[in-house]
């Protein structure tokens, strides 16, 4: 699998990229709610909240569970492998799974878990010259292991990941570890093997976990691929997309901005109006080939107005 060759922005060195017009509803007109946009500065973007993990239980339960060291990295639990294979067999019944070009996943157990289970090949059989997406019994998941043949490349971002600090649950592995664990992911957008970024004591705020999110889809614009996966958490989702949709009928800023599901998956178009992406349309024509006349006729009509001498 060919490794990853774009520059990551550091998450300590984040800045707000994008400011967004505040448009009132009552000044928009609906009747005229649509746009149109260069098919080569769009993405398809598709949104999935990983499954449920054994924190989600816990802190249902009791709130306070969250700052247990015994949810750190914390794991799916049977009933989100359950979701994990529904949402498998949509994705694959849709034809989606045969469109993702790149699946992108937050580094934690349970988003990892769920991006193989959801986007992988199936159950890794030995003798396959490809290494598995995710080993036997990773996690102590009781699942077998899963192939990479024939899938779209699978990487890791920093940038994706829940709330950094405090909560146990959010803190991740050493990348060392999780490379024996998942080792067809790619890890090398990561900088460093330890996790640097977690704090004990320094809960990270919504508007930072919000910046960092435009930031993350600032850089999909650095990516070739048109179709993307994105495996990640229901707090990044709610608060990147949270600065979307202000500008649409309140109907669809609901549906951009409602709170994730575990194991949801929200298909959506990100337009470039800013010219960071520099790919050129692969679909476009030049026309004019080979070359000759082609003066519009109303262009003609007024060079050459009727009874005009000749």
């Amino acid at each position: 699998m060919k490794r990853a060759e774009y520059d990551m922005p550091r998450l300590g060195e984040l800045k707000s990229v994008v400011k967004l017009e505040q448009i009132e509803v009552a000044d928009m007109d609906c009747s005229v709610g649509q746009g149109l946009y260069p098919l080569h500065r769009c993405k398809t973007i598709h949104l999935v909240r990983h499954a449920q993990g054994f924190h989600n239980v816990a802190g249902e339960k009791d709130h306070s569970a969250y700052l247990s060291p015994e949810l750190f990295d914390a794991q799916l639990t049977p009933l989100g492998w359950k979701q994990v294979d529904n949402l498998r067999k949509h994705v694959h019944s849709t034809g989606l799974s045969k469109r993702i070009e790149l699946v992108i996943c937050s580094p934690l157990l349970r988003t990892m878990q769920t991006a193989v289970g959801v986007f992988g090949a199936g159950s890794y059989k030995d003798g396959i010259d490809v290494p598995p997406l995710m080993t036997e019994n990773a996690g102590n998941s009781s699942r077998p292991a899963i192939s990479s043949l024939n899938c779209p490349p699978f990487i890791a971002v920093e940038l994706c990941r829940e709330h950094l600090g405090v909560h146990w649950c959010d803190k991740r592995r050493s990348v060392s570890e999780y490379t024996t664990l998942f080792p067809a992911i790619d890890f090398s957008l990561i900088e460093s093997d330890a996790d640097v970024l977690w704090k004990a004591d320094v809960r990270e705020p919504n508007d930072k976990v919000a910046a960092r999110g435009m930031e993350f889809l600032k850089w999909l614009w650095t990516r070739k691929e048109k179709e993307i996966a994105i495996v990640t958490h229901s707090g990044f989702l709610v608060h990147t997309l949270s600065a979307y949709g202000n500008d649409c009928h309140p109907s669809v800023k609901s549906e951009i901005c409602t709170p994730f599901s575990n194991c949801e998956l929200r298909s959506m178009v990100i337009v470039d109006r800013s010219m960071i992406g520099s790919d050129s349309s692969t679909t476009n024509y030049p026309g004019k080939i080979p070359s000759g006349t082609d003066v519009p006729s109303d262009d003609a009509s007024e060079e050459h107005p009727a009874g005009s001498a000749k």
